[in-house]
């Protein structure tokens, strides 16, 4: 257990506040330091880098100029360039009294200023392909084939006769070579596994491979709320025995959200919980979405696999492909809840983020750095969105300036960043309203 799994004891609420503040304040560093490294790299001088708003509480003046500060607010920073009227860049002067005005925001070229905006969210997809990549680096790949590395916590009737080592090459009648789908085995309580063990082929028995254990927990889920941990056994649903994740599936299905009776074995003692299955909104490979009544736990082997380690190389491309994978699972995400298709619970506001970020620390440094990956990408990607006050307001503004040949009015950019204000405290009313009384 690492330490991130003990912090959770020190208190709900600390723990989850200090989760949520550590997560968004590596993301908007992140965020900002790109704006301000290729500002830097573009001849734009930085007055000050804000970790946070609201009272400074430390700071310092590096060699170029620029003030280094934490503010007391942990929920955003900034930079402010030279000729900055304000921290969004919104406005400016290109007269600085003792500096250049190519060195201003306002007084910079177009692409330097473009570049410079565009920065903070590539920037932030950078850090989400590093922290998938450095996932799957720290947990490596499961060998090919499926090879035994070593016991979980079970219940005594899932022992079984594999050891360290052992080669599975079939499971019941189903052929580990090449892709396999577990879910078409008979559910029984005992299966033969048919071994490579010292260059032999052998029969040995142990328990359903895919056991009603909890290897993961979705967080703000029915299982999350009830108190539902990682490594978790549902033994029973309704005071039936089960022995097979399988069969908590098809029970879930079959209830239509009405209330279940589990019990739950957990280190040796056992407990029964009552929890409602929710109707969440799972995505698909095809893009679309299913409704489904889930109960929030994952499933996996009885046991662990032997890894190997995964190159960097492997690494930063799969990484890559996660983010893709992020970016249009959350554009028709958004696209299904504008058209009505899926419902807007699918949307967290800070109040679900910061839950998730708290169940996601306590579930270990891996978990909440994936965490953390998929929201530096969801930041980046709100951040481009074409709505004054964003980065991305910004980026269409400066593609008319590429296009007319000159800047928008003023007056016209004060209208729309008032309108874009507007936008994004609605969406921010809404989030938190989503969050507290719609999908509480």
């Amino acid at each position: 257990m690492d330490l991130t799994q003990l912090l959770p004891q020190l208190g709900g609420g600390l723990f989850t506040l200090l989760a949520f503040v550590v997560s968004l304040s590596i993301i908007v560093a992140i965020h900002e330091y790109g704006h301000y490294i290729v500002g830097r790299w573009s001849g734009i001088h930085a007055e000050v880098f804000s970790l946070g708003f609201g009272p400074v509480i430390y700071s310092r003046t590096d060699r170029r100029g620029t003030v280094w500060q934490v503010a007391a607010l942990p929920f955003g920073g900034y930079v402010k360039f030279l000729g900055d009227a304000n921290a969004a860049s919104v406005g400016g002067t290109t007269t600085v009294a003792g500096h250049d005005p190519r060195n201003t925001m306002a007084g910079a070229p177009l692409w330097a200023r473009a570049a410079t905006v565009a920065a903070g969210p590539v920037f932030n997809f950078i850090l989400a392909v590093a922290l998938f990549a450095a996932y799957l680096m720290v947990t490596g790949m499961p060998t090919d084939p499926v090879t035994y590395k070593d016991e979980v916590a079970l219940p005594p009737a899932y022992a079984s006769d594999l050891r360290p080592g052992d080669q599975i090459v079939k499971v019941g009648a189903v052929d580990m070579g090449g892709d396999v789908s577990l879910d078409t085995l008979p559910v029984t309580d005992r299966v033969d596994y048919t071994v490579r063990r010292d260059g032999s082929d052998v029969v040995v028995q142990g328990p359903y491979p895919l056991p009603p254990r909890a290897s993961g927990v979705t967080p703000r889920s029915a299982a999350d709320d009830a108190g539902l941990r990682i490594g978790d056994v549902i033994t029973a649903i309704d005071g039936q025995p089960i022995f097979a994740f399988r069969q908590i599936v098809d029970v879930v299905n079959a209830a239509d959200g009405r209330s279940l009776d589990l019990t739950i074995w957990r280190d040796g003692a056992t407990r029964d919980v009552t929890l409602a299955p929710r109707r969440m909104d799972l995505p698909k490979a095809d893009g679309t979405f299913e409704t489904r009544w889930l109960i929030g736990i994952t499933g996996d082997l009885f046991f662990q696999t032997a890894t190997d380690t995964v190159a960097p190389w492997t690494a930063l491309w799969l990484g890559m492909k996660q983010l893709w994978f992020s970016i249009t699972m959350s554009l028709s995400a958004l696209s299904h809840m504008i058209s009505g298709d899926i419902s807007t619970c699918s949307l967290s506001g800070p109040v679900g983020i910061a839950e998730t970020s708290a169940t996601m620390a306590g579930q270990g440094l891996a978990s909440y750095m994936s965490f953390i990956a998929v929201l530096s990408a969801g930041v980046g990607l709100l951040n481009l969105f074409p709505i004054p006050i964003l980065d991305g307001g910004h980026l269409v503004f400066y593609a008319y300036e590429a296009v007319t040949r000159r800047k928008p009015s003023e007056r016209a950019m004060n209208v729309m960043m008032i309108g874009g204000l507007t936008i994004i405290a609605g969406m921010m009313v809404f989030s938190i309203l989503n969050d507290l009384l719609l999908c509480p």
